[in-house]
């Protein structure tokens, strides 16, 4: 990936800086740490490489040289009440959802971006607070092939599998930033109230898990099961009675 060609188009008032690195342990983890020592919010990380990449509950997730879109954005949401922070993975879903040209992409609760007619996974987003800061990290498999998959995922994908008519990695990061800087700036602007802002109805249209059988697996708790209703103004699952604020769903297929 060309970074200064990506400056050029990408830097302003709200994404202030911009590096680009051949490998990397972890984005999230690099931008957390320079969040911690003053990196100011519009700062973005990418890489052509993760060796110690992270998914939700602790998850690994790796893709071979540059054939993923791997990269982290630094946020400080200061001025919205924290409670409501929650719903920036939630953000980064649907702008990532919007943002790939030709693709019709979904998401799982809370924040799994599916495509293809199977609806198979294609990027992961996890979000970490660093003091005041929130780091976004997102990666997408763009040109894997099929041979690339973990063997022990056969619910993953690419963009170029499933027959995606963009897979250039700059245009896809400059396209998926454009889409995030409107939401955040949308969601902020509401004071994070994503009902206010349009998020939450947009979010709800995206879902694929609403309407399904579900079974979420809950840190520390009994799994909950039943029919996925809603998704509240707090960002939280519906499930029944039941409104579950974290935890590893499972579209339940018809017998």
């Amino acid at each position: 990936m060309e970074q200064e060609a990506l400056r050029a188009r990408l830097l302003d008032d709200f994404w202030v800086a911009l590096d680009v690195v051949p490998r990397t342990g972890s984005t999230n983890a690099d931008l957390a740490e320079a969040a911690r020592g003053g990196a100011p919010a519009g700062t973005v990380l990418v890489a052509d490489v993760q060796d110690a990449g992270r998914g939700r509950i602790g998850r690994s997730w790796t893709s071979p040289p540059g054939a993923g879109l791997l990269f982290s954005v630094l946020f400080r949401p200061t001025d919205v009440p924290t409670e409501r922070w929650g719903w920036l993975p939630l953000l980064a879903g649907v702008a990532t959802a919007r943002a790939l040209p030709g693709v019709d992409a979904r998401l799982k609760w809370p924040n799994d971006l599916l495509i293809g007619p199977q609806r198979k996974k294609a990027a992961g987003i996890l979000a970490e607070a660093a003091g005041d800061a929130v780091v976004l990290g997102i990666g997408l498999n763009v040109t894997l092939g099929r041979d690339d998959l973990p063997p022990d995922r056969p619910d993953t994908t690419s963009l170029a599998i499933e027959g995606a008519p963009v897979t250039d990695r700059d245009e896809l990061l400059v396209a998926i930033l454009g889409a995030l800087k409107d939401e955040y700036e949308f969601w902020r602007a509401s004071n994070g109230d994503a009902a206010a802002s349009g998020l939450l109805a947009s979010y709800r249209e995206r879902c694929d898990t609403l309407g399904r059988e579900v079974r979420v697996e809950v840190p520390g708790g009994e799994p909950v099961q039943g029919r996925a209703d809603d998704i509240d103004a707090e960002g939280r699952l519906v499930v029944g009675a039941t409104h579950v604020a974290a935890g590893d769903v499972i579209h339940v297929r018809p017998a």
